[in-house]
């Protein structure tokens, strides 16, 4: 008999042993551990036992599905006007479509009793409040296409998708970046910047991202003033991991508005990954919405690849 309940601090085992029930499925974090998602999970300070909901087939957990909220406008803290269903894990030996329904079901009930007006199904900035690092890539993207469960009741239960996201990864081993006249002109009247272990700008960027290591760029004019572009890339994996981080990914990347169109991000980007080289860092994610198509063509001119895509789920 299914049954479905908050979670138990009894629980972190049985979830950890959930998710690597999901072994091979692309975009989930393996091998997980009970260190990471205490780390990653666990000890958010908006993390609510209610949220996280557990199936349980005669008492043994067969699923679990995760709810919450993203941040208020000032970024300070939680807002309840919209909510999300971050992810639903059910093990493979179970009747995966029935436990996957109950436990979106008990996510919206849970969401819908605390004032959220509209639901969402996968985290995706800003309502990402927990697995970022755990599950798809250098961003939540939204619900992976290679999540097909979670799809499938998203689906079933009245979500429409309502944004597109592409996953992209380079190996940095030989990267040479572009030449042309604009790098050329760049480099001639730019300088760069580098902020190893970068502050975040908002209590909300503090959760999400405290774990991680964090690395931001920026371009400034050679004879002074604000900074014309702009990337922070993150670690990863987690700073306190037991292993020195081979990878990094790009978490925000931004151009004056005066500025766009004169390669400045290509350059910025090409600076970046030439110092990541010199540091030993050996791949690098990114991650963009389909709609985006100056930032794909940004992201493919330098030779990334395509690794996977996802979305945004709605139900009003």
């Amino acid at each position: 008999m299914l049954t479905y309940d908050a979670f138990r601090n009894t629980d972190p085992p049985a979830l950890t042993a959930l998710w690597r029930s999901r072994t091979g499925q692309p975009g989930l974090l393996q091998p997980i551990s009970l260190d990471l998602l205490e780390q990653l999970v666990f000890a958010k300070l908006y993390f609510d036992y209610a949220g996280l909901i557990v199936a349980r087939n005669d008492g043994q957990p067969v699923g679990f599905a995760h709810a919450g909220f993203g941040p208020s406008s000032d970024r300070n803290w939680v807002s309840t006007e919209s909510g999300v269903s971050c992810v639903v894990v059910t093990r493979p030996d179970c009747p995966e479509d029935e436990v996957a329904d109950g436990l979106l079901d008990r996510c919206e009930k849970y969401l819908g009793d605390r004032g959220a007006k509209v639901l969402y199904g996968g985290g995706a900035t800003p309502l990402d409040p927990f697995y970022l690092g755990l599950y798809g890539g250098s961003e939540l993207p939204g619900i992976l296409d290679s999540d097909a469960v979670a799809r499938r009741a998203m689906a079933a239960r009245g979500y429409q998708e309502i944004e597109r996201t592409v996953l992209l990864q380079r190996e940095l081993c030989g990267f040479e970046p572009p030449v042309d006249r604009r790098q050329m002109l760049a480099r001639r009247q730019t300088a760069i910047n580098v902020t190893t272990d970068a502050p975040t700008p908002t209590w909300w960027e503090a959760c999400t991202l405290g774990a991680f290591d964090l690395t931001r760029f920026e371009l400034t004019p050679r004879g002074g003033g604000p900074a014309l572009a702009s990337a922070t890339f993150r670690s990863l994996e987690p700073s306190a991991a037991q292993c020195v981080s081979r990878g990094v990914g790009l978490m925000t990347l931004s151009v004056d508005p005066e500025y766009r169109r004169r390669g400045l991000a290509t350059f910025l980007l090409g600076e970046a990954f030439r110092h990541f080289v010199r540091l030993g860092i050996v791949h690098v994610e990114v991650q963009a919405r389909e709609a985006e198509t100056c930032a794909l063509g940004t992201f493919r001119r330098l030779g990334f690849q395509d690794a996977g895509a996802g979305g945004v789920w709605r139900k009003n």
